[in-house]
Order: C-alpha cells, then structure tokens, then sequence
C-alpha cells in the first residue's frame, strides 16, 4: 500500500498551467554620480522611466491606489540605483516606525520595498526595503509565496527624507550583493509600498489580496539596457575578535570566572555571478538573540528557528527539504547546539570550520554544497562530528522544481574511551523533492521521499514520505496532505518530532468579501487532521491523534484581526505523559482522550502607538480542564524606543492523582535605538515550568555598514529551592565583547 500511494502520488503531481508576464521596466544606464541623500538633485532621476499608477493590495484588490506612489531605477558598473517618491494624503502627518533598528517588519509602518528575481525562476528573490525613517531591511524570499528571511544580511545604501505632502527613499544595491546570471538582460521585479495613513498596501504589478503582497508570481520586467556582465572580483572579509567571561555558580569551584579570548572569521567569494562560497573558521554566536520562551505542554520535541548568520543565505535549498513538522531532513542547529544527556540541557558545542558553497548555476539549476566539523566534549562523552550535505534542484515548468539531498554525519574520533562510543557511528539519508508551483499560484503543493541509513543496523521501515497539495483561489481553499514516517526512519541533521506515524489532513476554507462594514475579508474554515500508529504489544495500528476544528478568520479595515475556532481533539497514549509537563504522576499507557475546547486570538490596530494581542483558550484538557489567557502588549516611543511584554498564563486542572498546576510565562523586550546605528536590546524572561528567570542584554554600535561591536550580557537565575519554595539562585553568568569588521578586497 505505501509504494502505491507513493508512486501514485509523484504521477499526480506532474502537471502545471501557465501565465504570462505583465507590466516591463526599462532600466537606464547613468554616467552621473547618485548621492544618496533623499534629495533627487540628480539629472539622471529626471530621465529615468517612471513606475506609477500602483494597484491596491489591501483593503481592495481591484482599484488603483489611493496614495500616489512613483519608483525610479538607474545604474552604473558598481551599483543599482532606486528612488521612490511616496504622496500622501494629507500635507502634514505622522509617519509610523516600529523604530531605528535595521531590518524591520509588519504591515503597520510606512514603507517601500523592491523585490528582484534575478533569475527570472520565480521562486528565488532579493528583498531590499527603506522605511520614511531611512532604516533598511533586507532578506531573501524562497519558494516562491512570500515566506522570508529577515536575518540575512549584507551591504547596500539608503536614506530617506519626509517633506511635506511626500516622502522620498533613495538607495544603492551593489551589485555584488547580489547574485545573477552574467549575459542576462532581463530580471523580474515588483515594489510595493505601505502607507499607515491610508491603511493601504499598494503594488506596482497587481497582486491578488487571498496571495501574500511578496508572491513571485505576480512580477514585471526589469529590461537592462544591455547585458549584465560579472561586477569584478568579489571577496569579502569579516574577521572578527570576541572576549569572553563567564561563571557557572552551578560547578562545584564557584570561586572564579573564566575568562577567554575567540578569534575568528567568515569569508565570501562569488564564484562567478549565481554562486557563493562561504568559509568559517571558529565562529562566534554569541551576538545571536536568545530563542523565545514558550510554555511546553507537547509530548515531542519543539521546534525553533535558526537565527545564525551563516546558515542563512540560500537556506531553503537545505532545509526545505523533507516535510516542515514531520520529517526535516536538514535543520542547522543540529549543528554547534546539543543535547547534553547528563546534565539534561542544550550546551554549544564547539565549530572548528565550515564552508558552503551554495546559489545558481544557471537559470534552472540550483547546487548547495555543505560541511561542518564540531569539536569533542569529553565531559558529556560527545565525539566531534562532520556534517555534510548535498543538495540539487532543477527548475521545471513555470515555477515548479525537483530535486535531490543527501547528508552524512559520522564520527572520525576513533580514540575516545566511552564503552558505548561506536568509532565507526555513521548516520546518511537521501532525498527527493518535488515542489509544485503553478504559474497563476492556484496550485500549490509538494511530494517527498527519504531513506536513511546508519550504524544502528535497524532493519526496514527507514522511511519517509510526505504529500501536500492546495487549491487556493479568491474564494476557495481546498487542501489534502499525508505523511508516512517509518519507525526506524532516522535523521541526525534533520527534525523527526515522532516516528511511526501515517497521517492525513484535509482542509476546506471559503473566502467572504462583505462590499461595506468593519469586517474587510473573513474566512470560514474546516480542517481534519487525523494521525495513525502501532501500538507495541500487539502491533496493532490504531488511531494515535485527531483533530477537529472549525475555524472563522476576520480582518478588519483597520487592519485589526480576529481568528476564533472550535476544536476536538483525539489523543491515545503510547507512553505514559504527564499533561502538566511538571514531572508529576503520568497518565497511563494505552489511555485514551477525547476533549473540546475554543480556542481565540485578537490582534489590534499596530499603527497605533499602543497595540496589543490578546490570546485565550478554555475547555476540556486531556482529563481535566485547560484554561489560558496570554498575549502581546506594545508601545512605541516612537521612534527611539519599542517596549513589549509578552504573557502566557495556563491554568491546568486534573484529578488526583494527577498534577494540576499554573503556569506563567512573562517576558519583556527594551528595544532602545539612539540612532540608526547604535542599538540597545534586553530580553527578560520568567518562566514557572522552567523554574528560570534569565536576562539577555545587547548593545550594538554599527559603526560601518556589516561591522559592529557587539556588547552582550546574560543572567540566568533558578526561582525555586530544593523544598520548591521561591527564591532567586544564580545559576550562570556571562560577559561577551565582540568587534566584527566587514572588509572587501
């Protein structure tokens, strides 16, 4: 049955309709100097074409926008050139920024922001964007629907001026901070503007409302006036030097700090003008912000996002692969962050280098290339490890693309002592993806498969597969999705939460479009998710999980949002669990559960200076019952400061013998910008379960654009003693001091 759904599966898949292209951009070629100043005293600025008359995205689709909005691009050997004059409604208004720091996000700000397929793929795109304060952001689009990564970083230039009536952005984009084919005289573009005043996000290229604003999709024609050829040698340097000191009260010798001094690097070199080769030699994290806390009530492991720089650029191509929740087959914080089985805790763990060579071939074919080695830590019996991974993608049809991964982990440290060390640990899994995107983006979807291999020598079931495939058009959401994991399938690099597990989804979803009233689109939804496994005394398969919802989603012309659902859940328990997550008595095995509860969340007005989410859950849990309010409360001293506390309050009761117990979870961000360039961020974070209070502070001080000096200070406290009464133990503390400097040859 499995090799017939799977070999039905890909058949289905082959198929795509296509879609033309729209509006066409002639871009012109200056011998003048550009001073980005927000001024546009050039002459090259008055004969640059003109991309107006920008349609509306939100609130409506089918009208030209409100606010006049007019973007014009130039460029010379090193740079491209982009200016863009914002009309307003009024001659005298506020504008709105969530503050200085750089990279930015959300609809509720005034922006404008440049999106470039290079490659003309439609699935891969540079995103640049200027807010009215001047602060930039940047990141890369991957996929094709919109998703982005804001962490990715790199080298270009913008200023912004607010005038009366208008505000004007103004940049440079070197050329070597982007990648394209040499000899091509064609990319795609879009731009897309937010205004706060008139609560409108408007498109240069028409983009349905029911797609994301960023859809590839939905793009014109950058028209160069010859040729692009290779910007010249492109190397960059960023060294960087990092002052450690830090006390672990937790030891048995408390009575000093230790210090250390880390030197180290990143290299770049394009490799012609589609591929990177990026180096690493003892790389430094410690200026990455600290993951946020959650509230654990999950019987498997949670996931979080990769935050660190050098896994970012061309992430997709690595860890797209696999299916998102279930069977990840490359996820990087397997690498340099582990499981330290002793002391029931994530530590570091050392990267001695690593190089990734990663980005286009030409206009269909994509190659990623990856290996990493980690340092030894005897104190936890944990050998080094390589890490490599390979990966291939060929585009096919419009925006559609197939491809392949393999990744080893193995362990050359053959002299360690620990009797339960096999020298010879391997773990390698092989891929194959096929992702489905139609040329109008109505279809949507995916199919996979991987097989691992390892030293365990388990025997069959190394499998796993996914398929996932969604009709989405102005009114109708249709979607049907299933997995199979197999109960030895094992991915060491990747993210496998649970193993032996067939699952199907389905998902019908209807857009409303009300012609007047607060209400700007709702949605009305009905998901079933329906999970099987064996159970280990009979083998017997058996339904594991279900859940049930009806879901109604609304957004408001004030650009407010309401989601509320009405959910039944299924849950059998292979393994004893504890619904608390507080190690009390454990549900038993091979119990079963049937619980209903309402689930809301309430999002306000984000233009305003105080804004507020609001998330709340009661009814049935497991046993007992569930009752939770939480949520985000924001205020902007705009534009130097942003504070925002985050709350999660659980109430969980159950019978005896069982635990009940309240749950808090508080934290706090500062986010205090002085200026464009020196930025002030503290995290504070309290959580009950945890048992853990922890402060993370940063300052940082851009002194050139990619440099900085970083100044970081963390605290971590216990709140509860032996007799679990309250009470403030330290725990650890540390100081780094980290100067980094972005040098091109």
């Amino acid at each position: 049955m499995t090799k017939r759904l799977i070999i039905t599966t890909l058949l289905g898949f082959i198929w795509i309709v296509s879609h033309g292209q729209g509006l066409i951009y002639q871009i012109r070629r200056t011998q003048e100097k550009i001073i980005i100043d927000g001024a546009l005293n050039e002459l090259g600025w008055q004969k640059a074409d003109i991309a107006d008359n920008f349609n509306q995205y939100f609130p409506n689709d089918s009208t030209a926008a409100d606010s006049r909005t007019e973007v014009r691009l130039l460029y010379d050997d090193e740079f491209i050139y982009f200016s863009a004059k914002m009309y307003n409604l009024s001659d005298h208004r506020d504008y709105v920024t969530p503050s200085l720091r750089r990279d930015f996000s959300g609809n509720a700000i005034d922006g404008i922001t440049l999106l470039f397929d290079t490659f003309q793929d439609k699935t891969n795109a540079f995103q640049f964007g200027v807010n009215s304060y001047g602060v930039q952001r940047e990141g890369l689009i991957a996929g094709g629907f919109g998703g982005t990564s804001w962490s990715w970083d790199n080298k270009w230039y913008a200023e912004a001026e607010q005038y009366d009536g208008y505000w004007i952005a103004e940049g440079a984009i070197p050329f070597k901070s982007v990648r394209f084919k040499e000899g091509k005289d064609q990319w795609n573009v879009n731009f897309y503007r937010l205004d706060s005043e008139a609560g409108e996000r408007s498109t240069w290229h028409q983009v349905p409302r029911n797609y994301d604003i960023k859809s590839l999709a939905f793009m014109g024609v950058l028209q160069w006036e010859e040729p692009l050829v290779k910007p010249g040698s492109n190397i960059s340097l960023i060294p960087y030097t990092a002052l450690e000191v830090n006390r672990d009260f937790e030891e048995e010798d408390q009575s000093k700090a230790a210090s250390r001094l880390n030197m180290g690097g990143d290299a770049k070199i394009a490799l012609g003008s589609g591929l990177n080769l990026d180096l690493t030699f003892n790389p430094d994290f410690s200026q990455v912000e600290v993951d946020q806390q959650v509230t654990n009530l999950d019987r498997f492991e949670l996931f979080f996002p990769e935050k660190r720089q050098f896994f970012l650029e061309n992430a997709d191509l690595f860890a797209n692969f696999g299916h998102p929740y279930y069977a990840k087959t490359f996820f990087s914080r397997r690498i340099g962050i582990v499981n330290d089985t002793i002391n029931d805790r994530l530590v570091q763990n050392k990267i001695h280098y690593g190089a990734r060579l990663s980005g286009k071939l030409d206009n269909n074919w994509r190659l990623g290339l990856l290996n990493m080695q980690t340092e030894a830590i005897e104190d936890i019996n944990l050998p080094g490890f390589n890490y490599s991974i390979a990966a291939l993608q060929r585009k096919v049809f419009a925006r559609s693309n197939i491809g392949a991964i393999f990744s080893n982990k193995q362990s050359f440290d053959s002299d360690n002592d620990d009797p339960d060390f096999d020298p010879n640990h391997f773990n390698r899994v092989l891929g194959f993806d096929y992702n489905l995107a139609s040329a109008d983006n109505k279809w949507i979807g995916k199919t996979m498969y991987q097989r691992s291999w390892d030293s365990n020598d388990e025997n069959g079931e190394e499998y796993a597969h996914a398929a996932w495939i969604a009709y989405r058009s102005r009114k109708w959401q249709v979607e049907w999705a299933h997995t199979l994991v197999g109960e030895n399938f094992n991915a060491e690099m990747g993210f496998v939460p649970r193993n032996g597990l067939f699952r199907i989804e389905n998902i019908l979803a209807r857009n409303f479009y009300p012609s007047k009233g607060p209400i700007n689109i709702h949605q009305t939804q009905l998901a079933l998710e329906t999970l099987w496994g064996d159970t280990e005394t009979t083998g017997e398969t058996i339904k594991s999980d279900q859940l049930m919802a009806i879901d109604e989603n609304m957004q408001f012309q004030n650009t407010a949002k309401l989601d509320l659902s009405f959910k039944r859940r299924y849950t059998y328990l292979f393994d004893s669990f504890d619904p608390t997550n507080t190690e009390g008595v454990e549900l038993p095995t091979d119990s079963d559960y049937t619980y209903y509860f309402l689930w809301m969340r309430f999002q306000s007005d984000r233009r305003k200076t105080l804004s507020y989410t609001l998330i709340g859950q009661a009814g049935e849990y497991f046993n007992g019952h569930r009752y939770r309010f939480g949520g985000t409360i924001r205020y902007r001293l705009q534009p130097f400061a942003a504070f925002n506390i985050d709350f999660n309050y659980n109430k969980l009761s159950l019978p005896e013998p069982y635990n009940s117990a309240d749950l808090v979870l508080i934290g706090s961000r500062i986010d205090v910008t002085m200026t464009r360039k020196l930025f002030l961020t503290s995290f504070l974070q309290y959580n009950t379960q945890a048992e853990n209070f922890n402060i993370n502070t940063r300052l940082q001080w851009r002194f050139k654009p990619v440099s900085d000096l970083f100044i970081v200070y963390t605290d971590n406290y216990a709140t509860m003693d032996e007799n679990q009464e309250f009470r403030f133990t330290e725990k650890n503390r540390a100081l780094v001091i980290k100067f980094t400097y972005w040098l091109n040859l």
